[in-house]
């Protein structure tokens, strides 16, 4: 008797666990039964926006349900970033993050709303870009500004009256001008949008002066003629403008490197089960010829790493960025 009855204890609380375990593990099985939101920190038309389009119509088409773009713009890119860290970590809102958002802002702004490595789930870098200095062409050929080495000459004749325009406080772009203002010795009036897309409209309209824009976003404006590359903020020179030297080789500012990546993450606690499910088919999306060869045109390179190396890169970006805002002064209240 006591065998059968232990044996029956036994079935019980196996029967107990496996009905308590059921519903976490079909509503995982489910996912996404419903539209997923992918947060875009910025206005639409840069290249954060850009990639989160992209990949959501990939996804949508792998999950056979709708990945949505929503773009929260504001506080270079803290608004957008701290409703996906504050919401439920059930796979439903995601985050296309930066190199801002989460390497930048933490040493840029004196009070955050969240922390960039405790309150997110890494899932994978997209795609990393150089910036490009650009300027509108018409004021650039009036100006006689043909280089970078016009462009600092120009500004030091005229401190304080060129104006650079960038996609928010503490976005990449706006901390390769800070750099480049620093690195050349000049100095120009910093004006934040809220996105590439407005800042590019001000620049192209001849508002503003300049702008170190993330390639994807100013690509057809610079080959349509409307702006003017001076420069790949890249170590290297960029595939997608092998004509355009880099700020180091045009304007002689050794050691002159500032560039951007876009990544997806999740709320903290976000279920590993989901993590590689999306990680999985970012990268099967990103290695197929036709999503390489449109991201490789507009001058980005397609990533699609693992968790475990997307957290490293946001580890390592975060200590290089420190030293950076620290020299540069830049800091936002």
């Amino acid at each position: 008797m006591k065998r059968r009855t232990h044996f029956s204890r036994r079935r019980v609380l196996a029967a107990l666990a496996t009905a308590l375990l059921a519903p976490s593990a079909m509503a995982q099985a489910a996912w996404p039964s419903k539209p997923v939101k992918i947060i875009v920190p910025f206005a639409p038309g840069g290249t954060t926006d850009i990639l989160a389009r992209a990949i959501g119509a990939e996804l949508s088409k792998a999950f056979n349900q709708q990945f949505v773009v929503e773009n929260r713009a504001g506080a270079g890119g803290n608004i957008g970033a701290d409703a996906v860290a504050k919401s439920a970590p059930d796979g439903y809102t995601l985050l296309m993050g930066t190199v801002g958002t989460q390497s930048i802002n933490k040493w840029l702004y004196t009070k955050m709303p969240f922390d960039p490595q405790k309150d997110f789930t890494p899932i994978t870098l997209v795609a990393g870009v150089p910036n490009v200095m650009v300027v509108p062409a018409e004021k650039a050929r009036a100006a006689g500004i043909n280089n970078v080495a016009d462009f600092i000459r120009a500004a030091k004749a005229n401190p304080g009256k060129f104006n650079m325009a960038s996609s928010g406080n503490g976005t990449s772009i706006h901390l390769a001008g800070e750099l480049f203002k620093t690195m050349s010795g000049t100095y120009m009036t910093h004006f934040p949008f809220g996105g590439s897309g407005p800042a590019l409209l001000s620049l192209v309209s001849g508002d503003m002066d300049v702008m170190f824009d993330n390639l994807p976003s100013s690509m057809q404006l610079i080959k349509s003629g409307r702006l003017k590359a001076l420069a790949v903020t890249s170590a290297q020179p960029s595939a997608a403008l092998p004509d355009v030297p880099t700020v180091e080789q045009a304007g002689g500012l050794k050691g002159f490197e500032a560039s951007s990546w876009f990544g997806l993450l999740g709320p903290a606690g976000l279920s590993p089960e989901i993590v590689n499910r999306i990680q999985q088919e970012v990268a099967r999306s990103l290695a197929t010829p036709a999503m390489k060869e449109k991201l490789l045109a507009q001058g980005a390179v397609p990533s699609g790493n693992t968790p475990v190396q997307f957290a490293q890169l946001i580890d390592s970006e975060l200590k290089k960025w420190q030293p950076v805002v620290k020299t540069s002064g830049a800091k936002v209240d």
